[in-house]
């Protein structure tokens, strides 16, 4: 390759041989010896320095080699020099140059004074050839202290900086010693890449940086790299950049091993773009020629190396470059980089149009060629270079002319169609337009050229790109077709591997070619359904395949236009799918039901006569599905590979994607059909039950990344048709593997089992259990086809575990081995479960109807009429309560289905045969369907709450009342997640009632209990005819909650229950009393152990209860009412009189002398002191309130005298409390219900409630 004119003048036949610089570098002395005295001259001061330099290593090789060294230097009469330079006293001259450099420092680098020339009577040039050794280094090395200096100096560079010295090529080898001795004396003094960076602006400075580097050759790698970081990031632009890149150049042919990792350097750095071209086509030149039918390219990597510039994942370097092409365009030199580099690819390109003018391009030129046409749509799309005339003729040549039929041939044709629509330039003239136009549809007319592959080729590889080469030219056509520009452009960027822009105006031609001559919309369908599907199709296949096409033409429903079936190319692809799954698989599922039930406006005025339409694409028949699950958990077992179920369980997730799908896309549009009056195909329900639609979305879950676009709609789906089946319980079970992986044979067999050997381990269970849990611990290890053979079998001894001997272990394992049952067909297992624990009847003659899934749907309550044992056995009580829940979720599910799959079509009557209800409207539809669905759940919780009950047999059992708090356990568990799921529920519940036993139990145990604050007001506000058991049960469960739930909003709920059984007190009669007060006792005494604050209310409404029944008891009583009476009347007035008293002595504290007066603390209270007193005292026991006769006497002499009564009647002290807090004290309180008769029941109820709420009251004073 003829290489660029210089761009600054050097001494070529100075430059260093790379096999001298070698043998140096390796200190291969032998290879020094036959190198030739030209090629020595330049090591000379290297060689000299080194043979007088006492070596280290004494061995006989190192000797050997030294006298080798003496016998290269002997006769040359150049080393005498040499020496002399070697041999003068350097210490001084360190000195000098040291303050030579101060000196220039100081003076601003000012020449007229130095310490190195004192004085100069002739020219640098004549003084430097008349001098001994020594002032030719002080010459010289005054000389290049100025070049340094002036080097640093931040001004721009024109051109090179005039030396007389420097630049007589005269005295270059002289010149050149001094400097390569100078560097190696003067390390320190005169870095290496400083005085490289001041020799570039010299005439000769690459040959002389070149001779340094030459002599110190370990220095390659830093002098490079100091090179390429101080150069511009353009480095053709300057005079500077351009004399670095001719440095580096010449340096890198020295050592060419060492081209390669300068240019990654550049390129790391983005710096010296040029340096980096010409680099790589100088490696090419020095590589093998690459013959190829006797003609001859140069290339090398160039086309990979700037194709990975351009096409990087680094932003930055593709910038760099990009920007690079840009300039060079605007620079017409043809010794530029661009330039040379365009001339290469030019001169590459015809070598490939002429082989390739006569007979197909050669198979081994096909991949070359491939390669040159990416590299030039990135420069032109991405960089921007414009293609001269010359290269986009040889291109249009090059991408029409015949390719060999292989798969390196269709990727080049491919990628040459990509360029047509990326550089419509190409075909600009009529007649490039004819020739690109002729060639396409050569292309499509002649596919059986592309079979004729020779042996070597053929294979899936070439089937494959066969395929993938005829499907991006129909997908192509359809993209134009359906005007999606923007699909064109990612599909040619796609093919091509770049990001490029097409715009409108450039491919409206090509347009109208596509849609036109070469692919009419009804050519485009016709030939679309005869493309094979794609056989194990997944992920891993790459290219352009059918499913591309077909999924586009089902998008534009381009099928359904012109008539064309397509559901059996559509259901034998999703047969072919293998995991991982293709990504595009899904949506042309999603496209396909959609085409088959989305209405259009023209189809639906078409048929509207006819009551049935014609769509044009049938629907999946369910035999079709059922095939493809045939071998699901079929009998024989064995016949199934690993592969197969893998490949089974991809196509079996997309047909149940499908059918899911279909289902609820059509429900949203039944009412549509029937407007139209179109029938569409429905897949029944017992269709869905034979799929193991759990099964396989379980498996789906365990492998995510190998159906990841198909799990997350798919469970979607599933969750709204089939909630049953994805309980929160069925993600949380886990197969354990280990138990399975423990139990094999050393031959990896698995265990297996016969219906015979469960029926006979199950026959004595509770006798002998150990047969049956070694059953079950094979039965957990065997795989799920195996295990669902004998399910039946297993399921019909459910009894047979309930017995209460039959160990607690062998009842687990049992629910462990139906949970793993479950995993695979639910439904089915659960229907088989609630027939084997149905509850038997008394007539033997009369069996109970055997139940079927739509039994179980429309009444879940089937399920807990089974036998009694189950309710006290725990493990069989969470698989019933599991089917419940299911079986709830189901029929709400079927009841929606309902509503949607037979909407109000018409006028509809108000009543008839049909319409007993007399429902007119879809709003009232749903509102039955949710009071259903209110009815059946709410009698679900009544019934499991009784359940909790105790019994006698409980109580006369201790096991059975252990086992009765396990079930409570559950049932609450249960009850919480259906109050969670629908919150009106618990209203509703609570609203109907149930046994005030169980409150205990369910405010403890349901953690959604709470939501009872939100409605208690409403169930305590429910108007009282004659009944007022729901008051009573508000009251309770307000007790209970309080406990429980000591919250703001409890207090304010507790606080309204007590006002209103105070308010109920004025308006019920005496036995309304008696039916609602004494049960609500103790719920009182619950609410003021909650809220202490509520004290002071409760006291107040028990004593006017207590009036209200002393009242009561005077009228029917034996002794004289009207002393109770006056009692309470005195008790009234000594209350007010404390009143007066205390607002008295009030006042008169303002009017004493100014004197602090001492507070008592806020927690005094002389009562408790006098309580306290007394029971340190051993007068009361602990907890005992004082009686009359251990009462204190009151503290203030003026109060109110005892009113003394008679004798058969108790005296009583109503002295004022000291404790104002509260009504009475104690005392008061218990002997002013002493006063009534012993057969008063409520009196006695209020009296013991009185003494509680007492001790509460005092304890809180305290606490507080």
């Amino acid at each position: 390759m003829p290489m660029p004119t210089p761009t600054v003048r050097s001494v070529s036949k100075r430059n260093v041989s790379p096999r001298v610089f070698q043998a140096l570098l390796n200190m291969d002395v032998d290879n020094l010896a036959e190198c030739t005295e030209e090629e020595i001259r330049a090591v000379m001061p290297c060689l000299a320095r080194m043979s007088l330099i006492g070596p280290l290593d004494q061995s006989a090789e190192c000797a050997q080699s030294r006298r080798m060294v003496f016998k290269i230097l002997s006769g040359r009469e150049i080393v005498n020099s040499i020496v002399g330079l070697l041999s003068i006293d350097f210490h001084t001259l360190e000195v000098d140059v040291k303050k030579e450099q101060m000196l220039r420092q100081k003076l601003g680098n000012q020449t007229e004074d130095s310490v190195l020339i004192q004085s100069l009577s002739n020219s640098y040039a004549l003084e430097f050839e008349r001098s001994d050794p020594t002032r030719r280094l002080r010459l010289f090395l005054s000389e290049l202290l100025t070049l340094m200096a002036q080097s640093k100096e931040m001004r721009p560079e024109t051109t090179y900086k005039s030396s007389e010295l420097l630049d007589q090529e005269i005295y270059f080898d002289e010149v050149a010693d001094v400097l390569c001795v100078a560097l190696a004396e003067l390390t320190i003094l005169l870095p290496i890449t400083e005085v490289a960076e001041a020799l570039l602006r010299t005439l000769h400075g690459p040959s002389f940086i070149c001779r340094i580097v030459a002599n110190m050759p370990d220095t390659f790698n830093e002098v490079c790299q100091s090179l390429i970081s101080n150069g511009e990031r353009f480095e053709e632009e300057s005079f500077l950049g351009r004399a670095r890149l001719e440095t580096l150049r010449s340096l890198c042919r020295m050592c060419p091993n060492q081209i390669l990792m300068i240019r990654l350097k550049c390129v790391e750095m983005c710096r010296m773009p040029a340096l980096a071209i010409f680099l790589s086509l100088d490696y090419a030149s020095g590589q093998k020629m690459i013959k190829a039918d006797k003609i001859q390219t140069q290339l090398g990597d160039v086309v990979p190396f700037i194709s990975g510039l351009l096409l990087g994942g680094d932003a930055n370097i593709r910038t760099w470059f990009s920007v690079f092409i840009k300039n060079g365009q605007k620079r017409h030199d043809r010794t530029t980089a661009l330039q040379t580099l365009r001339e290469e690819l030019l001169r590459s390109l015809q070598s490939f149009v002429q082989m390739a003018a006569d007979e197909p391009l050669p198979d081994r030129c096909a991949v070359d060629a491939s390669a040159l046409l990416r590299l030039y749509c990135a420069l032109k799309g991405i960089a921007g270079m414009k293609l001269f005339d010359e290269e986009g003729g040889l291109l249009l040549q090059l991408i029409t002319c015949r390719p060999p039929p292989t798969e390196a041939g269709l990727r080049f044709v491919a990628l040459g169609l990509c360029m047509l629509m990326a550089c419509p330039s190409l075909i600009a003239l009529p007649e490039q337009e004819q020739r690109g136009f002729s060639w396409v549809k050569f292309l499509v007319r002649e596919e059986s050229y592309f079979e004729k592959s020779p042996a070597s080729s053929s294979g899936k590889c070439m089937e494959t790109a066969r395929s993938s080469f005829g499907e991006m030219l129909l997908l192509m056509a359809i993209h134009f077709h359906s005007g999606q520009l923007s699909a064109v452009c990612d599909l040619v960027c796609s093919t091509l591997g770049m990001r490029l822009l097409l715009r409108p105006a450039s491919t409206a031609r090509m347009k109208v070619a596509f849609t036109q001559d070469i692919f009419p919309e009804q050519v485009v369908t016709s030939h679309a359904v005869r493309v094979p599907v794609t056989p194990g199709l997944n992920a891993d296949v790459a290219g352009f395949l059918p499913v591309h096409c077909i999924y586009q033409l089902l998008k534009s429903r381009a099928f359904s236009k012109h008539r064309v079936p397509i559901k059996n190319w559509v259901y034998r692809q999703l047969c072919e799918s293998r995991p991982p799954l293709h990504p595009l698989l899904p949506s042309l599922v999603e496209v396909y039901v959609s085409s088959i039930l989305t209405l259009t406006p023209s189809k639906n005025q078409q048929n509207q006569s006819a009551g049935s339409i014609d769509i044009g694409h049938d629907p999946i028949s369910e035999e079709e599905i059922r095939v493809v699950f045939a071998n699901s958990f079929s009998k024989n077992v064995r016949r199934a590979s690993t592969d197969g179920q893998e490949h089974s369980v991809t196509a079996q997730l997309l047909l149940l994607y499908y059918a899911l799908l279909y289902e609820d896309t059509r429900l949203t549009q039944v009412k549509n059909y029937l407007v139209a009056g179109i029938n569409i195909k429905t897949y029944s329900q017992s269709f869905f039950a034979d799929l193991p639609i759990r099964y396989l979305i379980s498996q789906a879950e365990k492998e995510q990344h190998l159906y990841a676009g198909l799990f997350s709609p798919l469970l979607r789906l599933l969750a709204t048709h089939f909630p049953q089946l994805c309980l929160v319980e069925d993600w949380m079970y886990e197969v354990n593997d280990s138990r399975m992986s423990s139990l094999c044979s050393p031959h990896g067999s698995v265990p297996t089992c016969s219906s015979q050997t469960v029926f006979q381990a199950f026959t004595d269970v509770a006798g002998c259990p150990a047969p049956a849990m070694l059953l079950m611990q094979k039965l957990l290890a065997m795989p799920p086809k195996s295990l669902w053979q004998i399910a039946h079998t297993f399921i019909s001894h459910f009894r047979s575990i309930l017995d209460d001997a039959v160990p607690r272990q062998v009842q687990e394992m049992y629910r462990q081995v139906w949970l793993k049952l479950n995993s695979i067909l639910p439904r089915q297992l659960w229907v088989m479960t609630a027939n084997a624990v149905r509850l038997q009847l008394s007539l033997e003659d009369c069996p109970p109807p055997t139940l079927t899934q739509d039994h179980l749907t429309f009444d879940p309550l089937h399920v807990l009429r089974c036998d009694p044992r189950v309710f006290r056995c725990p493990p069989a009580m969470q698989i019933v309560l599991y089917m419940l829940k299911a079986w709830l979720g189901a029929s709400r599910t079927h009841l929606s289905r309902h509503l949607l799959d037979k909407p109000l079509f018409g006028p509809v009557a108000a009543q008839g045969p049909g319409n007993l209800a007399g429902v007119t409207s879809d709003s009232e539809r749903e509102e039955l369907k949710m009071a259903l669905i209110a009815a059946q759940e709410s009698s679900v919780v009544q019934i499991v709450l009784e359940l909790c009950l105790q019994t006698p047999e409980d109580e006369a059992n201790d096991q059975r009342l252990s086992e009765l708090r396990e079930i409570q356990s559950i049932v609450c568990s249960f009850l919480h997640q259906l109050f969670i799921a629908d919150p009106n529920l618990v209203k509703l519940v609570h609203f109907q009632g149930y046994p005030s036993a169980l409150l205990p139990l369910t405010t403890q145990g349901i953690p959604s209990m709470h939501i009872c604050l939100d409605f208690l007001p409403e169930l305590l506000a429910q108007p009282i005819i004659g009944d007022l058991a729901k008051q009573l049960f508000a009251v309770d469960l307000i007790s209970h909650l309080s406990l429980q739930y000591a919250l703001p909003r409890s207090f304010n709920v507790a606080r309204l229950a007590v006002n209103t059984l105070s308010t109920l007190l004025s308006v019920l009669p005496s036995n309304g009393r008696t039916e609602i007060y004494l049960p609500a006792l103790p719920a009182l005494v619950r609410i003021a152990t909650a809220f202490p604050p509520l004290v002071d209310d409760i006291v107040s409404f028990l004593v006017q209860l207590g009036r209200v029944c002393l009242s009561q008891s005077c009228l029917h009583g034996s002794y004289d009412h009207r002393i109770v009476s006056s009692l309470l009347r005195q008790l009234d007035h000594e209350m007010v009189v404390d009143e007066e008293e205390e607002m008295e002595e009030a006042k008169a504290v303002t009017e004493k002398i100014k004197v602090e007066p001492v507070q008592p603390p806020e927690d005094y209270c002389p009562m408790e002191v006098d309580i306290k007193k007394e029971r340190e005292e051993g007068e009361l026991e602990e907890g005992e309130l004082p009686d009359a006769k251990t009462n204190n006497p009151p503290s203030n002499p003026s109060a109110a005298p005892v009113i003394p009564v008679d004798s058969k009647s108790k005296a009583i002290d109503f002295s004022p409390s000291s404790d104002l807090s509260v009504p009475f004290t104690p005392t008061q309180i218990r002997q002013l219900f002493k006063l009534l008769p012993e057969s008063s029941l409520m009196g006695a109820e209020v009296s013991r409630t009185f003494s509680q709420l007492c001790n509460k009251a005092i304890l809180h004073k305290k606490i507080y």
